[in-house]
């Protein structure tokens, strides 16, 4: 007997990845920094279209059957 999802809730939490070595440590004292914000927003735009590909894909595979 074949089982249906009707709701699915998804958390993400996604962090920066730490410096690299090597790299000079952030001597402001002021703990993690964000990155700088068109860094910020080019990451979200390309989770935001793997996101919308994937739905895509799986309302195309819906749509088929």
């Amino acid at each position: 007997m074949p089982i249906q999802i009707r709701e699915l809730h998804i958390r993400v939490v996604v962090n920066a990845a730490e410096s690299p070595p090597g790299s000079t440590p952030n001597t402001g004292g002021g703990g993690n920094q964000p990155p700088p914000a068109d860094k910020a927003d080019a990451d979200k735009d390309l989770i935001i279209a793997e996101c919308v590909e994937q739905v895509m894909s799986v309302l195309r595979d819906k749509l088929e059957k």
